[in-house]
């Protein structure tokens, strides 16, 4: 594993842990503008963008680019095939970083864009407790959910004008994942296409800060004390004629 963009605490033990995933051809330092966002935002995390493990095989400009999986010849099929053979991989970049800053996975968040995201979203389906949240920029599933992925959030935020990876997939997850039972959010911003853009790093701050998971009421009401509601004087029947 390699990581080029690291962001600790000052001082102190960190609280959580967000990783970082490039998209196809880029490097860590690709998500260099979230990272520092994340970490202005929340001094208390540890951030860390990883590098995919492979070299990318299609044009580079210039800079070194990494990959997950090829993009070459890409078909629907081949596409979840080469996700599952990522996969295993993949998670066990998230699980040793959790390890190496002792942290449980509700305290770890998965930031994915493109390829990242893709291979993020995928994650918490296969498997269970990997992440307390997701925040999949400009991806979409490999293959559209059968089940919402236990008490994990999912953000989705994507681009209106995205025709490398187009919103509508996103969109239809968002609306199967509500469907299952599960967490998410969906934005589409217009006027933006498939980048990291600064719009949609705020959005993604936005809901991390104010979006509250179903847990986490589940949990508030199950500690809530139950005060007797006095019944009203209709209730009781009375009559005052």
């Amino acid at each position: 594993m390699s990581a080029t963009v690291e962001i600790l605490p000052a001082s102190g033990a960190p609280q959580l842990l967000f990783v970082l995933f490039h998209g196809v051809g880029l490097n860590a330092d690709a998500m260099k503008p979230l990272a520092e966002a994340l970490a202005a935002e929340y001094p208390l995390a540890a951030v860390v963008s990883v590098n995919a493990p492979r070299p990318y095989e299609g044009p580079t400009s210039g800079r070194p680019g990494y990959q997950w999986f090829s993009p070459l010849g890409l078909t629907e099929d081949l596409r979840r095939e080469r996700v599952a053979a990522a996969l295993p991989e993949f998670t066990s970049v998230v699980r040793s970083l959790a390890v190496r800053f002792q942290l449980p996975w509700q305290h770890t968040a998965i930031f994915g864009f493109s390829q990242g995201a893709i291979l993020a979203l995928e994650a918490v389906q296969a498997e269970p407790h990997l992440a307390g949240r997701v925040i999949a920029f400009c991806g979409r599933h490999a293959t559209p959910p059968e089940h919402a992925p236990e008490d994990t959030t999912v953000h989705l935020l994507h681009g209106l004008l995205d025709q490398v990876v187009p919103p509508g997939p996103a969109i239809d997850s968002a609306e199967r994942l509500v469907a299952l039972g599960g967490d998410v959010t969906a934005d589409v911003l217009p006027g933006i296409g498939h980048e990291l853009h600064s719009q949609l790093i705020a959005k993604a701050i936005e809901q991390l800060r104010t979006f509250i998971p179903k847990k986490v009421w589940r949990e508030a009401m199950s500690e809530a004390p139950v005060v007797p509601r006095q019944a009203s004087s209709t209730e009781l029947g009375r009559d005052d004629d």
